[in-house]
Formats: structure tokens, C-alpha cells, sequence
């Protein structure tokens, strides 16, 4: 019996992983690891997720330094970082791709050989770590991805527009598919997959002028997922607008007749973020430019959107990533009322079988990337632990949202036990 077949509410935590190594002019290069000193501390941080009673850990490799040239490997940093895993007993579920690319792929994404490149690496890594690593995520929040390169233009390979979205659409869910057989073939039945997708819901005025943008959007937001589990087929509400900006319909035809289903289906849900609030009038560029107003549902958000991926997938359903950005009580609040719903969920009926808070420790906003500012003034505070400058560097600073965590996930370990 797997993890997520035990019947428990599983408690893990991740660690930000965002990684977009190259730069432009007026650019500072993003990793997340670097910024939070994590390279540094890894050993003892990988000891904090412990110390709070997590079972498991979403956490990304750096795909941009274990493979620095092609064909070439830098397995030592990665070597330990494995056996600190086993060493505390917490599962690692591996974020093969948090964004980045190496930076010797000319064109990133947009490579014709991307989605080669991608699953080469995977299979390096499944059969270096095939007797201790066995879950992984293809790719972390592909629309997110896909937006962010191929329609806003913020990270490489900058495209924009709908034919840039759909290009970087296609590559992933090539890449995604690619990268999970590859895997698949590697450990047979041991291998688990967890999905990942950064949940979306749009409310206010849907039926006013911008209705047509709004079932875009809503239909979008399962993209890749769609096509990975080979569900854009005739009669799927994307299928001719994908045509239309350039998928492949060689593409389409190989992923329906080859899916890559997820044993566990994650979602990742920010209350004061993941809620797109329509208004009539002039439709907000997006972005970090002019980001379109939210509004904080709260759990009627976060349960609406489980109910809705468990039953649209077909498979037992993680709330992969959640916080709020805020005090600590404010953090408080929502770790508890989250965990609440979660088990009225389950009592429900509803397959959940993992909640994570992200991240372990704080992060840095994205937008350090294009700003000029110490990386203080990015700072998100979101974790379990503070991060807090020092001439040393950065410190852990334990606080009570870690208090609050070790408790629930102490007390639903007991309950089953």
C-alpha cells in the first residue's frame, strides 16, 4: 500500500524553489535556494521540517547546477541532500522543474529539444535515487509557467500573446508527459506522480462584458493538465482555440494516445491570491505590471476547488501549497481553518490525502527579479520559520505558526494510531 492509499491526512512542508537563472538587462538572476541561503543550510533546514512532525517534503532540484553542460553531471550537493532525506525519514516529493531551465538550452522553452532535454534529466535523476526517491512532480504549476514565459513575458524565452502562451502550453505538457513514462519506465510501479497545478477561480462580473474572457480563462486554468491526461479531444472547450494559436495536432494526438495520469492530484491555493475578482470596464494587463484584483474566499475557495479537482481527475486529491503572506496570528488562523476543512473533507467523503504549508521558511517576492533593492526589502513573511539577517547571514527564527503545525499534525498522527 502507498502513502496516499493509508487512509491519513499526510502533513508535509516545502521549501520555494523557484529557479530562473538567466537575466537580461535590468534583471537580477531568481533562485530561491540562494536567496534564502538554503545551499548553505540545507543540512539543518531539512532537520526543521522534521522537528515539526512533517511526513513529507515537496522540494526542488536545481536543474541549472546539477547539469551545468549537456551531458554533464554535478551530482555531490544533490548526493547529500538525498541521504539527509533518509537519514530523517521524510519523503521527498521532487520538483523536477520549478521554472528554470540550464543555461546553455538556447531558447529555453522554445528549444525544439526542450522537451528531450527535460526528460534526459528526469531519467538521470530517477535512476541515480531509484532506491530512496520514488514521488515526484514533473512540473510545478505549468499554467503559471506557461504565463509567465509565453504570455506576459517576464521569464525566458519572453514570448507574449496567445501564440506564445500556446507554444510554452505545448512544450510543457510534451516535456511533462515525456519526463513521467521516463520515469515510469525507470521504477514500474514504485514511482508515484503528484501533479501540481496553481488553482485559479474567477468570480464578480463573469457575464458582463468580459464573459468571453472569463471562459477563457476558466477553461485555461486546466490546460495542461487537460492535455497530459489526454483530455483535449473533440468536444473540449480549448481544443480549436489551441489549434488555432499553434498547438501541434501531432502533439494532440501522441499525448491522448499516451496520458500521464497523476496518482495524486495537487492543488495549490492562496486565499488572498488564487481569487480573480472580474469588473466591468478595462481589463487589467496582469502580471506584475498591473495585477487584476483578488478577493479572499477564504475555505469556501479552497474547498469548491478540491471538490473540483478531485472529481474532474479522478484521483485522490493534496492540498500541495497553502499560507497566507501575514502576522503570525493571521498565519495562525489560517493553518488551523484550512486544517478544519481538510478533515471535513475527508469525513465527506472527499479522497484528501496530503496539506502542506509553504513555505518551511520565508521566501523572497518574485518581483526581487526586477527590482534593485536589497533582498530584504522582498521578503515574504509565510513560514513556519522567520528569516532574519544577521552579519552571519541568514537565521531560522522559529515561531508560532510552527507551534500551531507541529500540534495538527502531532494530534492527526495520534488520532490514527
Amino acid at each position: 500500500m502507498t502513502w496516499f492509499q493509508d487512509g491519513r491526512l499526510h502533513f508535509g512542508v516545502g521549501v520555494e524553489d523557484t529557479f530562473v537563472p538567466q537575466t537580461r538587462e535590468g534583471e537580477r538572476a531568481l533562485d530561491e535556494y540562494e536567496l534564502t541561503e538554503h545551499y548553505e543550510n540545507w543540512h539543518a533546514d531539512l532537520g526543521l521540517a522534521a522537528e515539526v512532525g512533517a511526513e513529507f517534503m515537496r522540494w526542488g532540484i536545481p536543474w541549472y547546477r546539477i547539469n551545468p553542460a549537456p551531458g554533464r553531471w554535478d551530482w555531490a550537493w544533490l548526493d547529500a541532500v538525498m541521504a539527509r532525506f533518509a537519514e530523517l525519514g521524510i519523503r521527498p516529493i521532487v520538483d523536477l522543474l520549478h521554472y528554470g531551465t540550464p543555461q546553455w538550452l538556447d531558447g529555453e522553452f522554445a528549444n525544439p529539444d526542450y522537451p528531450q532535454h527535460v526528460a534526459e534529466y528526469a531519467v538521470a535523476v530517477a535512476e541515480r535515487y531509484a532506491d530512496t526517491v520514488t514521488d515526484y512532480t514533473p512540473v510545478n504549476e505549468p499554467m503559471i509557467h506557461a504565463r509567465f514565459s509565453g504570455e506576459l513575458g517576464y521569464w525566458p524565452p519572453y514570448l507574449s500573446g496567445q501564440d506564445g502562451l500556446t507554444r510554452m502550453i505545448a512544450a510543457l505538457a510534451d516535456g511533462f508527459v515525456r519526463t513521467q513514462h521516463g520515469i515510469a519506465e525507470v521504477l514500474g510501479d514504485r514511482a508515484t506522480f503528484v501533479h501540481v497545478d496553481a488553482t485559479t477561480r474567477v468570480v464578480g462580473a463573469v457575464d458582463g462584458e468580459h464573459a468571453d474572457k472569463v471562459r477563457l480563462l476558466r477553461n485555461q486554468a486546466f490546460a495542461v493538465e487537460d492535455l497530459v491526461t489526454g483530455r483535449v479531444r473533440e468536444g473540449h472547450p480549448l481544443l480549436e482555440h489551441l489549434l488555432r494559436h499553434g498547438l501541434p495536432e501531432s502533439l494532440l494526438d501522441r499525448l491522448a494516445a499516451a496520458p500521464a495520469a497523476p496518482d495524486v492530484m495537487g492543488v495549490n491555493y492562496y486565499p488572498r491570491h488564487s481569487t480573480t475578482l472580474v469588473e466591468d470596464g478595462p481589463w487589467p494587463a496582469g502580471g506584475f505590471v498591473e495585477p487584476p484584483p483578488t478577493r479572499d474566499d477564504g475555505v469556501t475557495g479552497l474547498e469548491e476547488l478540491i471538490r473540483t479537482y478531485a472529481q474532474r481527475y479522478g484521483a485522490p486529491v493534496a492540498l500541495t501549497e497553502t499560507c497566507v503572506t501575514a502576522s503570525v496570528a493571521a498565519r495562525v488562523a489560517w493553518l488551523e481553518e484550512s486544517v478544519a476543512l481538510a478533515h471535513r473533507l475527508r469525513a465527506d467523503g472527499v479522497p484528501l490525502v496530503g496539506y502542506t504549508w509553504w513555505p518551511l521558511f520565508d521566501m523572497y517576492e518574485w518581483t526581487y527579479r526586477h527590482a534593485d533593492t536589497p533582498r530584504s526589502e522582498s521578503l515574504l513573511t509565510m513560514g513556519l520559520w522567520d528569516l532574519e539577517e544577521s552579519p552571519s547571514g541568514l537565521l531560522r527564527r522559529r515561531n508560532g505558526v510552527a507551534d500551531a503545525f507541529q500540534r495538527l499534525a502531532t494530534a492527526d498522527r495520534a488520532r490514527v494510531h
